[in-house]
């Protein structure tokens, strides 16, 4: 028996295209932010990020795709781009012979300290000036409740 479709309210759809519209206008901002004050796009800082708060500043290629929300084939070309600039190198995975991990280079970290500040700010001034305290509060328990019912995959 096919299932119903359970469409959308006019509040749903309201609510729907003004989450897709602030959440693409955002993140579209700061990729371009990121692309002209510090020459990369935002899924180059995000593997920087990452890579930094790990353990010896290093992951697992598998380990990054998933912290990054990246297929492997993605994450793959980025790092490559990222080895070509000397942010990052590849090394053969020392408990998997077929694995490799990603480890962040002194230049590396030295390009994301310089980027830093100015997404830090992007993200402030297009974010967390435009809501309350109250509402920074609401967006962290929505956005936890967005991403653990896709995590369980209901």
């Amino acid at each position: 028996m096919p299932l119903m479709t359970r469409w959308l309210d006019d509040e749903e759809q309201a609510t729907w295209r003004a989450f897709l519209g602030a959440t693409r206008a955002l993140m579209d901002t700061l990729d371009r932010e990121l692309q002209h004050e510090a020459g990369m796009p935002h899924a180059y800082y995000e593997i920087l990020v990452r890579l930094s708060e790990a353990p010896e500043h290093q992951m697992r290629m598998s380990e990054l795709a998933d912290a990054c929300g990246s297929s492997r084939s993605r994450l793959s070309h980025a790092v490559a781009r990222l080895e070509e600039s000397g942010w990052v190198r590849r090394q053969d995975c020392p408990t998997d012979r077929r694995g490799q991990v990603a480890v962040l280079t002194d230049e590396g970290y030295r390009r994301l300290e310089e980027a830093a500040p100015g997404h830090v700010e992007g993200v402030r001034r297009h974010l967390f000036d435009a809501l309350s305290p109250a509402q920074v509060g609401e967006l962290r328990r929505i956005s936890d409740a967005i991403l653990r019912e896709i995590k369980e995959g209901r």
